[in-house]
């Protein structure tokens, strides 16, 4: 049987329902002058139209009004934070009373490991991905050491031997096998160096079945594949805004805690103002008195000016819609797949799974002999994409403004420099 015919990059262009949303982000140039194409959206989203605009709004409001702008009626700073809890929630599957917009990813991550690391006795045991970000390892290592518990029992779970990723059913069998003694889960939604979207609803149940809690970090998840936080039982996330969220570098971060425990009284957190109660903030009381939705985990006053970029991005989700976004994300990977296959063999080992539902935009990709140089010489060439070493490179093409016709770029180009 004849192999089925490829559809060309102008074509896909061409009936792209999504494609006018390009023109509302800056592409960067490459060396020649022209736009790149920049596939790079997993270490670094590009910024879009409005994302100047929401930021210069707010730099005037602070010329005009200096310590007014806090309570200007023309829009308020003071609860500025508040406008983001309905366009994250619908992102991430919650309720708007769960998200909130606040810090950073690694200081919301230390911020949930302080309610919901609780060892106690025997249980005391985390589970991980091997292959995590290194900042959530340093954070659960921290944790460990604060609480006096010996390194070992962190576990960390790797793929089968000859295999890239973490195969679901050999997760469900580590977390049923360690039982009694499981504390805590924490994976990442999607792993940042494979590119695997992990099937969270069965590990969640998993984790509770046996009586822990589990902790997800949706860096490289959010605003790139569905959510169900709350249908799922997530008891808490945490996530940073500058990647598929284009809220710039450093952009405001966000967390997650599930309904149930914000009115625990039981709940350990590390608290500060911010997640007073809001009638009584400004009365300075001596006792803590926490809001009760996730607010309650602010520490500190919100940066406004690292706000106002990701309030002009989340505009373009909300209008283009995640079911659309997620389609055309499948389409644009699922071309690279077809074109990196009419590569010679064993020129680029796919990392990232070729199941549409075990991946997001990311694909993760082993080419024997490429390099810093291989990378550099895509740079050079105008193709923006990250490199790991030894070996991997990562593309990700973000369906807001990324088209078909970057993808085969990228392709070509590589093939060129592979020889």
């Amino acid at each position: 049987m004849a192999a089925a015919t490829v559809p060309t990059a102008q074509s896909l262009d061409a009936s792209d329902t999504l494609a006018p949303y390009r023109d509302q982000f800056h592409i960067p140039t490459g060396p020649d002058g022209q736009p790149t194409a920049y596939l790079n959206g997993n270490s670094l989203g590009l910024q879009c139209h409005g994302a100047l605009a929401e930021l210069t709004r707010e730099t005037d409001r602070w010329a005009a009004h200096g310590v007014g702008g806090w309570h200007d009626p023309q829009g308020a700073w003071l609860p500025y934070h508040e406008h983001f809890a309905e366009p994250l929630a619908r992102l991430v599957g919650a309720l708007p009373r769960e998200v909130v917009a606040m810090g950073a990813l690694s200081t919301n991550l230390h911020l949930l490991l302080a309610s919901f690391y609780q060892p106690r006795g025997t249980r005391d045991v985390v589970v991980m991905e091997a292959a995590a970000f290194p900042s959530d390892l340093y954070a659960i290592k921290s944790h460990l050491r604060l609480r006096g518990v010996p390194e070992d029992r962190l576990v960390l779970l790797e793929p089968l031997p000859g295999e890239a990723t973490l195969r679901t059913e050999a997760i469900l069998t580590a977390l049923e096998k360690l039982g009694p003694r499981l504390a805590l889960v924490l994976l990442g939604g999607v792993n940042y160096l494979t590119g695997q979207f992990f099937d969270l609803k069965p590990i969640v149940a998993a984790t509770h079945r046996v009586g822990g809690l589990f902790l997800t970090d949706l860096a490289h998840a959010i605003g790139n594949v569905p959510l169900a936080l709350h249908d799922w039982q997530v008891d808490g996330a945490a996530w940073c805004s500058y990647k598929y969220l284009n809220g710039g570098p450093g952009a405001v971060a966000g967390l997650f805690v599930h309904e149930r425990h914000l009115v625990r009284p039981d709940i350990n957190r590390l608290e500060g103002w911010w997640g007073h109660d809001k009638a009584t903030r400004f009365a300075m009381p001596p006792d803590f008195l926490p809001i009760p939705t996730a607010e309650a985990w602010q520490i500190s006053t919100p940066s406004i000016l690292s706000m106002a970029p990701l309030r002009g991005a989340l505009q373009l989700f909300d209008q283009a819609g995640l079911p659309a976004l997620r389609a055309k994300s499948v389409a644009l990977t699922q071309f690279a797949l077809d074109r990196l296959a009419e590569l010679p063999a064993g020129r680029v080992e796919v990392l990232t799974p070729l199941d549409p539902t075990a991946r997001g935009s990311q694909l993760s990709l082993r080419v024997p002999g490429a390099s810093k140089a291989v990378h550099q010489a895509l740079l050079d060439a105008g193709v923006v994409c990250d490199f790991r070493s030894p070996d991997i490179i990562r593309i990700a093409p973000a369906p807001l403004y990324n088209s078909f016709a970057d993808v085969e770029r990228f392709v070509a180009t590589l093939a060129r420099l592979l020889g």
